[in-house]
């Protein structure tokens, strides 16, 4: 902007100096807005009269928040000061906006605060210093602090804004929203909700998106399909919003539905659309609504898009149908990242375990850059192969050529290697050494290698690191008392199930379900609800002969 200023310094000075700067600015010219307000700033008193600065001021910092340039901000700030023109309410809101939306405060020397403490704080000084407040400032201020994570501090300034008398409108309760959605707090939401109903904003579409993101959030989708269902107006980015939470929580079948009514509404769905509701498929390994969705994608022209082709070989896999995930995969023209990720894991769960490793050679000869998920499918490939010296290049490759840091989940992955090949000492071992604390998960890894070795000696010390982090662990428990069965040691098994008698401890049964004739059918073990036949034992086994029969 100074080059721009000092070139068009010599050129015809505008009518009018300040309309020209809103005006650029009003149309997006940012860098323009900047020129002609440096130039106006360097010429002589009469071609830049004293009333054009207050005038332009906003604009300009407009200009400065979008930009990002923070030392000319300063520069505004500073001459705000000295002109007069901070007295101007749009001029202090301006720079509230300043300070809300840069990282840093560019007054203050850097290394002292982190940068965004440095940018409320005096986001905040402005605020105290104005002569005039209006719902602009309080919101701005509400804004600035929730946007980074202060929520406490945004919830203070709401409550003063409120024994200021100023009262919150649509845009106050749409920023103070994601608040209790991050942390999950539907109560203090429910009462904004409250609010919202009884001064007449809920059927704002904002205040209503906001309400949506929250109850999906705390995973209350009952509220949310009434939030919903009460609006009068739904535009496409809500029926998305509305899509997301029922999909994050696992309402697929309501998902569908509201897919369904979007439809007949008229609106037409979004790349978003079929991100959210496809790996919801994928979760719940419902591979007929997988597929229908998969017939509208083709239909509606979207198969061409990476992010959707990368949800479908991710539901596909899930499905437990690599075939056709692959047949996605290998007529994409440049698979990114996810998608390579995707299809290393579904033939790392569902085989052939050796052409994942194959697929990750291609990965990297690709130039394609892998990621921690990418080599955590690359560690399950290698468990479910049993290559174990496999498995150490490839633990080491991802720190030392790649700069990923081993997380618990490649740790625990690892420990699986070692566990299945049988080698229980090192993956006791390497566990104990780990970097990272281990968790109760990761010593449940070991300790399953334990029961399928009958190694019930390391079992019992593998046993006693997991209830010393989960004393409750129900799955651990089992695995011991199955342990110990296995090795013939019936008293040391039937005292421990008496001991999880006496703590209360009580296995949850498990579910499994088989989709037949679109429909599904749902069985938890030692199941006799089903109207087809009485039958009982492991969960699976029932899906399973139920399909048969």
């Amino acid at each position: 902007p100074l080059a721009a200023a000092a070139v068009a310094a010599t050129a015809p000075f505008p009518p009018s100096w300040a309309h020209q700067v809103r005006g650029a600015a009003t149309q997006g010219d940012f860098h323009h807005a900047i020129a002609l307000f440096l130039r106006m700033r360097a010429a002589d008193a009469p071609a830049a009269p004293r009333s054009a600065v207050p005038a332009s001021l906003p604009a300009a910092l407009k200009c400065c928040s979008a930009l990002g340039l923070p030392a000319l901000g300063a520069s505004l700030h500073a001459l705000a000061l000295r002109s007069g023109a901070f007295a101007d309410r749009f001029t202090a809101n301006a720079l509230l906006n300043l300070y809300c939306k840069l990282p840093a405060a560019p007054c203050r020397s850097p290394g002292t605060e982190d940068a965004a403490g440095e940018s409320l704080e005096s986001m905040r000084k402005v605020f105290d210093e104005m002569t005039e407040k209006d719902p602009v400032s309080w919101n701005t201020l509400v804004f600035g602090y929730a946007e980074k994570g202060r929520h406490q501090e945004a919830l203070v300034v709401l409550r003063e804004m409120w024994i200021d008398g100023c009262k919150p409108n649509s845009f106050t309760l749409s920023s103070v929203l994601p608040i209790f959605a991050k942390c999950s707090d539907v109560r203090r939401g429910m009462e904004v909700h409250g609010f919202a109903t009884r001064n007449g904003f809920v059927d704002d579409v904002f205040v209503g998106s906001s309400l949506i993101d929250m109850y999906a959030n705390c995973t209350r989708t009952d509220y949310l399909v009434k939030v919903f269902d009460s609006l009068p107006c739904r535009d496409a980015i809500l029926w998305n919003s509305m899509l997301a939470g029922c999909a994050q929580n696992g309402s697929v079948e309501e998902a569908l539905r509201i897919f369904r009514r979007m439809l007949h509404s008229g609106v037409r769905p979004l790349p978003r659309t079929f991100s959210s509701l496809l790996p919801a498929c994928g979760n719940v390994a419902s591979l007929l609504l997988g597929k229908q969705l998969h017939a509208y994608v083709i239909f509606g022209g979207f198969d061409g898009n990476m992010f959707i082709s990368s949800s479908l070989i991710d539901m596909y896999c899930k499905c437990g149908n690599v075939s056709i995930a692959r047949h996605i995969f290998d007529r994409m023209q440049s698979p990114d990242t996810v998608s390579w990720t995707a299809m290393i894991m579904g033939h790392a769960l569902h085989g052939p375990a050796r052409e994942a490793l194959l697929l990750f050679d291609r990965m990297e000869l690709g130039n394609v850059k892998p990621n921690h998920i990418t080599f955590i499918a690359v560690l399950t490939a290698c468990s479910h192969a049993g290559l174990v010296d496999e498995g150490r290049k490839y633990f080491n490759r991802m720190s030392d050529h790649y700069g990923i840091v081993p997380s618990l989940e490649h740790y625990g992955a690892l420990a699986d290697i070692l566990g299945r090949a049988g080698e229980l000492e090192e993956a006791y071992n390497f566990i104990s050494k780990m970097q990272i604390k281990p968790t109760a998960s990761v010593w449940s890894t070991l300790l399953r290698a334990c029961k399928v070795n009958k190694n019930t000696v390391l079992a019992e010390k593998v046993a006693k690191k997991i209830f010393e982090l989960e004393p409750r662990s129900m799955g651990s428990h089992v695995i011991l008392s199955n342990t110990y069965s296995c090795s013939g040691r019936w008293n040391e098994a039937a005292h421990l199930r008496l001991s999880m008698r006496k703590k209360g401890m009580k296995k949850e049964p498990a579910c499994s379900w088989i989709e037949l004739k679109n429909k599904r059918h749902v069985f938890v073990a030692h199941d006799k609800s089903h109207p087809c036949g009485v039958l009982c034992g492991h969960s699976e086994k029932l899906a399973m002969v139920f399909g048969i029969l």
